[in-house]
């Protein structure tokens, strides 16, 4: 990253909090289940299928997690109502994972039944390293159990190839990213070539497992080795998805869907969004400068 970017994602946290919230726009549907359904109908509408995310981590109190399962199971009908190409993504921590691991598998699994009472999908998510080996238990417990969750896998972390060869073998679905946490050196590869290598390996070695991946990145690189990937397995365009944050490099997003591929946008709402907002500003450089001159107005 240049100096000017690196002087730019520096100061963006020092924004005050309302010109945050119209930088933020851009990258959160806003506070509420309505929001959420608005722009996932406006992307359904361009071909693209969504994933809604209620926002919030690490809660201290297991009522805040009781109210994020009700609100998931408002956002599982709404979208069953309307008539929306939505599933849902859920973290953990937001379910009580650092309160007790089996009450926030009772939670995901509240979850789980309502996906399933209405014939969609959940999609756990994968948060920093401290949380891997729990969640990866609760999603091979209650994918064996439900069969309609999938988890997330990062590149940059050097367990990935393992956690892949040890998926279910009929049945997995994972979306693979890079990752944003900032994980030592002993768990977490560190070069950009490296991660974007291993990224690669492992798209490759999940497709040739029969995985169905949702494949999340805005790295026009890797959109080009992961083409590349469903050409040589010969896939369909339903054994697979791309799958990018809402309000980033929509014109990739929109190249995809033209040439026929499956397209998924998350797409988070909540009160929680000045949180979400400034932790992708000071851990993903590339986001924060698409939001630096969106909000300073550069070309």
């Amino acid at each position: 990253m240049s100096f000017s970017r690196r002087i730019v994602v520096a100061g963006l946290p020092l924004v005050p909090k309302a010109l945050v919230r119209r930088v933020a726009a851009r990258y959160v549907a806003g506070e509420t289940l309505a929001d959420a359904v608005r722009v996932t109908r406006e992307l359904n509408a361009e071909g693209s299928m969504a994933t809604i995310d209620v926002l919030g981590e690490e809660i201290t109190d297991r009522s805040q997690a009781l109210e994020a399962v009700d609100e998931y199971i408002r956002v599982f009908d709404e979208i069953e109502k309307l008539g929306l190409d939505s599933n849902v993504s859920i973290k953990p921590t937001l379910l009580g994972l650092k309160l007790d691991e089996g009450f926030c598998r009772d939670n995901i699994e509240r979850i789980a039944e309502a996906a399933r009472a209405h014939g969609n999908f959940v999609r756990i998510d994968m948060e920093d390293r401290t949380t891997t080996d729990a969640t990866l238990r609760i999603y091979h417990e209650l994918q064996a159990r439900h069969g309609n969750l999938g988890c997330v896998l990062q590149s940059y972390m050097r367990r990935t190839l393992g956690d892949i060869a040890a998926l279910p073998a009929e049945g997995a679905s994972i979306r693979l990213c890079k990752g944003i946490y900032i994980e030592p050196r002993s768990d977490a590869w560190k070069g950009y070539e490296t991660v974007r290598l291993n990224f690669v390996e492992a798209l490759d070695k999940a497709l040739r497992q029969g995985v169905y991946v949702g494949i999340a990145t805005h790295d026009e690189y890797l959109v080009c080795a992961a083409c590349a990937l469903v050409d040589r397995h010969g896939l369909r365009p339903d054994q697979y998805e791309f799958q990018m944050l809402l309000g980033v490099d929509v014109e990739l997003r929109r190249i995809l869907v033209s040439r026929g591929h499956r397209m998924r946008i998350y797409v988070p709402y909540g009160r929680q969004w000045y949180q979400y907002s400034t932790r992708r500003v000071r851990e993903n450089p590339d986001i924060a400068w698409h939001a630096a001159r969106a909000f300073l107005g550069l070309s």
